[in-house]
């Protein structure tokens, strides 16, 4: 007997019993006759493995959670190294865009062959770039907006309105939210006043 009133006593024949008696040895009706046996941990023990489950789930919560962030963090590192490695490429690119352009401005109308055969791989590197998500920056006859256009020159004119684009330099292309270059353009201005 061990004197604590929180701990009951076992029965001797049932501690002696070997943990490989199998289901005929026992008689069911007398298990279901009998009550069924409450273990009861002290009080302290109890607080004691209560204290430590709630500190794994606090620090499986936490786990969880950094791993969410991580998770997060990696998706957008990808996406931000992805948008660079376009962004350099891109860079490298328009350079080759621009002087096709130009190359078919200067023929003109002469060659007729030779102009469409480089109006062909120009057409072909802006469906590349436009299949990258590149698009160019509309600025002909749009308001002047600094944050896309870049001003090389003001043209006095009454024909537009003051802060218009009337003419673009070199185009400009973004890449989603981010511009690669802005378009160099020329926009108008007041025509001076007569004087006298």
């Amino acid at each position: 007997m061990t004197g604590d009133p929180r701990i009951p006593e076992v029965p001797i024949d049932a501690a002696a019993a070997p943990f490989g008696t199998g289901l005929g040895d026992i008689d069911l009706t007398e298990v279901s006759e009998q009550e069924t046996p409450v273990v009861c941990v002290p009080e302290e023990e109890y607080d004691k493995v209560v204290a430590e489950r709630d500190e794994y789930l606090d620090a499986l919560q936490r786990l969880k959670a950094e791993f969410e962030n991580y998770r997060r963090r990696v998706d957008r590192d990808r996406e931000l190294q992805h948008h660079a490695g376009v962004r350099d490429l891109v860079g490298e690119l328009l350079p080759v865009i621009d002087n096709l352009e130009r190359a078919i401005a200067a023929l003109g109308g002469g060659g007729d062959q030779i102009v469409a055969g480089v109006e062909m791989v120009r057409g072909q590197l802006a469906g590349l770039l436009s299949g990258r998500g590149v698009e160019e920056i509309q600025a002909h006859r749009t308001a002047f907006d600094p944050t896309v256009h870049e001003a090389v020159a003001q043209h006095p004119t009454d024909e537009h309105d003051e802060g218009t684009v009337v003419h673009v330099a070199e185009k400009g292309y973004r890449l989603g939210q981010t511009v690669l270059r802005p378009a160099k353009v020329i926009v108008a201005a007041r025509p001076p006043e007569p004087e006298g």
